[in-house]
């Protein structure tokens, strides 16, 4: 059988035996209505928890948006116009609009990359800036401890409205909703206090009632409000097939109970190679970010099996201290211990990775040199069908294959 899967802005095509695909996960089948800037404006008008944006603003108030960077694929520039045409509605002046990208601990952006992210037209009529982590305001502690540290055009608005895409997360469950506070806005510190919950057993993709991460998160937002959250859940192709607008914590779960029906994928059991990838850009941008892809595909491998990544990662590691975290290390054993003892934002990626490590082996096919490839411990390769080779050569020729094209939306469930 034949596949092409994404790889940063282009393509790999690669082949298997039939015989030995177990499965290719995708979406499952779900009812779509209106798909696009169509089920955006319905979400709009359909507000969940709040009355429609233009009732909840008035003329002269500060109104912030929040919406995500360069490296999620939240698709800003569709959603953005229709809801500044629900602020115009309400006699809000552009010049009282603030768009805000909820960098986290992520690069700032090129002005290129700004106006890309918004589009041409409200680049020009609306200040469009980066969160910063040196102009934060200390508001709070959460009861976890978690200082509510937040970037001050955030926390001096009359009004915010925080924009995102719903797709699981490795440890805070599920992206959206509040994550557009923190860590979106929020301090480093503040950032890795919270964080430092994903080393508990409650802390993982697809949970969220229990989730020590979570609730920390949405706890920061007592200290900074949310007036108005607008959710979008991506299909395969990156296109919105469903929008969730309103109160920021009851939206949010409506949007996750849908992507739970879409990307919750039963699996008949775990396999010897697994073959999971970001799905190209922006997601497979860095090691940082395609991450997330093998952090899933560890649900659907058995122990001792192989999981081959493939990712472009063509601007490296793609975040300071994890790099650093990986060059001092000595053995997934190490990071995992260290991390254990003194957690560090950064360092929390390098100890997953490892965790990953401990249940399988990591072949990466990817644009990273070959010696930063090995200083992670995994096996690099520059072609996937010389990854297959050797894959198969060390489990055998008979062995399954389970595929993950967009193995960082998709999560794998093992059917009873």
């Amino acid at each position: 059988m034949h596949f092409k899967y994404g790889y940063g802005k282009t393509f790999r095509e690669f082949d298997i035996d039939e015989k030995n695909i177990i499965a290719e996960l995708g979406q499952n089948s779900v009812e779509i209505g209106l798909t696009g800037a169509d089920e955006v404006r319905r979400a709009l008008h359909e507000p969940i928890g709040t009355g429609r944006l233009s009732t909840l603003v008035k003329p002269g108030e500060k109104i912030v948006i929040v919406t995500s960077d360069v490296t999620r694929p939240m698709p800003s520039k569709l959603v953005l116009p229709l809801i500044i045409e629900e602020l115009l509605a309400a006699g809000v002046s552009y010049g009282n609009i603030t768009i805000v990208f909820g960098l986290g601990s992520h690069r700032k952006h090129t002005d290129e990359e700004k106006k890309y992210l918004v589009g041409d037209e409200i680049y020009s009529r609306i200040k469009c800036v980066d969160s910063d982590v040196t102009r934060c305001r200390m508001l709070g502690t959460t009861s976890r401890g978690t200082p509510a540290e937040i970037f001050d055009i955030v926390a001096d608005a009359d009004r915010r409205i925080c924009l995102g895409n719903i797709e699981y997360h490795y440890f805070a469950g599920y992206s959206g909703g509040a994550k557009a506070i923190m860590p979106g806005v929020s301090t480093r510190a503040a950032i890795q206090a919270n964080h430092s919950a994903m080393v508990k057993e409650a802390a993982r993709a697809g949970a969220i009632d229990d989730n020590p991460v979570r609730q920390d998160i949405d706890e920061v937002v007592e200290f900074v409000p949310i007036d108005f959250i607008l959710n979008v859940v991506l299909d395969e192709n990156k296109k919105i097939i469903k929008a969730v607008a309103g109160h920021q914590i009851l939206a949010h779960r409506e949007g996750c109970k849908f992507l739970d029906g879409l990307y919750k994928v039963a699996i008949p059991g775990r396999a010897d190679i697994v073959i999971t990838t970001p799905g190209g850009y922006p997601k497979d941008i860095n090691l940082y970010q395609a991450q997330k892809a093998l952090d899933n595909a560890k649900h659907a491998v058995r122990d001792g099996g192989i999981i081959i990544l493939m990712a472009s990662c063509n601007e490296g590691f793609g975040e300071e201290v994890f790099e650093k975290w990986i060059n001092a290390s000595t053995s997934p054993d190490d990071l995992i211990e260290k991390i254990g003892r003194n957690f560090e934002l950064g360092g929390h990626k390098a100890a997953a990775i490892a965790l990953v490590e401990k249940k399988a082996g990591i072949f990466i096919v990817s644009d990273l040199p070959e010696a930063k490839a090995e200083k992670l411990y995994m096996k690099p390769f520059y072609t996937m069908q010389e990854a297959l080779d050797k894959a198969f050569e060390e489990m055998g020729q008979d062995a399954g294959v389970l595929l993950m094209p967009h193995g960082g939306s998709t999560l794998p469930v093992v059917s009873v």
